[in-house]
């Protein structure tokens, strides 16, 4: 999630019993809160540093020992040096700030799990990326109950618990519409591919409810008879009832955009054909894309993307240009009919020479 998001849902435990743990709890919780977000300081060393470290140790098991620790040592310390701002409630004693931001940090994890984003909860004992698809980055639903919980939250010490309750009690309602709904995206696949819908490349991979990636196997290559690798539905930022419908086949992807809603995708009427709509974007694993995976922009990128696309051109030169786009964040509905068309943020390119030299490798535009 955002780091708006982050710190009002901190702010909103601090009106909880928690807060009367003592003075410094409300500023222990915010800055737990965002702290695991502290990776934003691996960008120094580039965008392909950023990606490697991004959302890794500091969102996992050491993330909440150390940086609860950390943040319960600062405000602490804030506390000692601060005295003559001190009000009549004591302070919280460090042990309990220690626990109150172990649980920010904590919170912080659990709340960027059901994104499709993902996050790494096991790094650095483990690097694969796991995601609920509940929730997109930023969701206007929370931050609205989560603004209105502030501007309405203001009065005695009960009426804020209060309003902490109601909150608390709207955002899992809202998460729990958004599990429901996309378990109704899910169940909607058929639909929506209709006979062209394949099987499934492997029919006794297993069915979880947290995904995870990257795969243990290699991307699967073009060759042979078209399959279903795998698919998926991505919230968006409109409405929990809208998804991307995102399947992976054997030789490319295939989106669309849905609303659990729509009467038409629950109805038996062959005359609608939703799957003649589907937007399809290739995925050809040439010798050039394995060679470009090779690299270290290549490597970094397919350990983070979870629907990596690849497409590869040769200028007259006999230069082949290699780009790999991560499906969740490609932008509209057209399809990527060029491979020399702009790149998004989430896109790494790698050129490489007749002699099959790599001339260079970037991330992003």
């Amino acid at each position: 999630m955002d780091n708006l998001t982050h710190t009002l849902f901190a702010i909103t435990l601090g009106r909880t019993p928690l807060g009367r743990a003592g003075r410094g709890t409300t500023a222990a919780l915010v800055l737990a809160s965002n702290a695991p977000d502290i990776d934003f300081v691996s960008t120094a060393g580039g965008a392909v540093n950023y990606l490697r470290w991004h959302r890794g140790p500091t969102h996992g098991p050491l993330g909440i020992v150390g940086l609860g620790l950390a943040t319960a040592a600062l405000v602490w310390a804030g506390q000692r040096f601060n005295r003559r701002w001190k009000d009549e409630s004591p302070d919280a004693p460090f042990p309990m700030l220690v626990a109150i931001s172990m649980i920010g940090v904590l919170f912080h994890i659990l709340m960027d799990l059901p994104t499709s984003y993902g996050s790494r909860i096991l790094s650095p004992f483990d690097w694969h990326w796991f995601a609920w698809d509940w929730m997109p980055i930023v969701d206007i639903y929370l931050l609205i109950v989560l603004m209105a919980g502030m501007v309405f939250g203001r009065g005695s010490a009960d009426a804020r618990r209060r309003n902490a309750t109601i909150v608390l009690v709207l955002m899992a309602a809202n998460y729990g519409v958004r599990a429901v709904a996309h378990q109704q995206a899910l169940a909607l696949v058929p639909r929506v591919f209709g006979p062209t819908l394949p099987a499934r490349c492997d029919p006794a991979a297993p069915q979880t409810l947290l995904d995870s990636w990257p795969r243990p196997v290699a991307p699967v290559r073009s060759t042979g008879t078209r399959c279903l690798v795998e698919a998926a539905a991505l919230p968006s930022f409109s409405s929990p009832f809208s998804w991307r419908i995102v399947a992976q086949f054997s030789n490319a992807y295939e989106l669309r955009d849905i609303d659990v809603l729509d009467a038409r995708l629950r109805s038996g009427d062959d005359s609608d054909v939703p799957w003649r709509t589907n937007v399809r974007y290739p995925n050809v694993w040439t010798p050039a894309v394995l060679t470009a995976a090779t690299t270290v922009t290549g490597g970094v990128f397919l350990g983070f993307s979870r629907f990596p696309a690849a497409r590869s051109v040769e200028d007259p030169q006999h230069i082949t240009t290699v780009r790999i786009t991560d499906m969740r964040f490609v932008a509209g509905p057209a399809p990527v009919d060029s491979p020399l068309r702009r790149d998004n943020l989430f896109t790494a390119r790698v050129r490489i020479g007749p002699d099959g030299r790599v001339l260079d490798e970037t991330l992003g535009r």
